[in-house]
């Protein structure tokens, strides 16, 4: 699929999700999918309008940025990015056309999130996309950490239906190691014991 030559009204959240990977690829910025898109790709499918990017972006990347997704086909406050490289926290890229957003999330620096940046994986689906996501391991994580914040059985959900595609492959002795050291052991029992019991 030719991504540069693709109609805005067309997006779909892998497509739209494939349009950024591919500016960061060109720029050569460190970034991974992470949140539901990722969890889609490990596991079970299901409806999201929300695109979740961890990227090194830097200042300097930012004209390059607004140029790639310009008004009006797109809205990126330039601002808002720059706090957001400067603060450490996150911005979005909204496609008014189609109701989708794209969350940019600059990593913190933190002993997890460096961990996070050297297990990235490849993932190509023929014909759709080929990006770099998070690891299965850190996307379970993270989803815990924003359940124990916010409560949302979505992130469960998406837990168990990774945990049920990957079974024996995810390494559940690196998430519990780390789910100890993030706070969320208990949250993480929460889920495999839910599992256990849907078998």
């Amino acid at each position: 699929m030719d991504w540069q030559r693709m109609q805005p009204a067309d997006l779909e959240p892998f497509e739209l999700m494939q349009m950024v990977a591919v500016f960061f690829e060109t720029h050569a910025i460190p970034y991974r999918v992470v949140g539901s898109l990722a969890s889609m790709a490990f596991g079970e499918p299901r409806f999201t309008n929300d695109i979740d990017i961890a990227a090194e972006l830097t200042m300097n990347h930012l004209p390059d940025l607004c140029r790639a997704f310009p008004a009006p086909d797109y809205y990126l406050s330039e601002p808002a990015a720059r706090d957001a490289i400067r603060l450490k926290s996150q911005f979005n890229i909204i496609h008014p056309a189609s109701g989708l957003k794209v969350d940019i999330f600059i990593p913190q620096d933190s002993e997890f999130a460096r961990m996070e940046s050297t297990r990235a994986r490849r993932i190509t689906s023929d014909g759709e996309y080929s990006a770099w996501f998070g690891s299965p391991e850190d996307i379970i994580l993270n989803k815990l950490v924003y359940f124990r914040e916010g409560g949302s059985e979505k992130h469960l959900r998406d837990i168990a239906g990774m945990m049920k595609l990957l079974q024996e492959k995810l390494d559940r002795d690196y998430i519990g190691a780390w789910s100890g050291k993030l706070g969320v052991s208990s949250e993480w029992q929460l889920a495999v014991n839910r599992l256990a019991k849907q078998a």
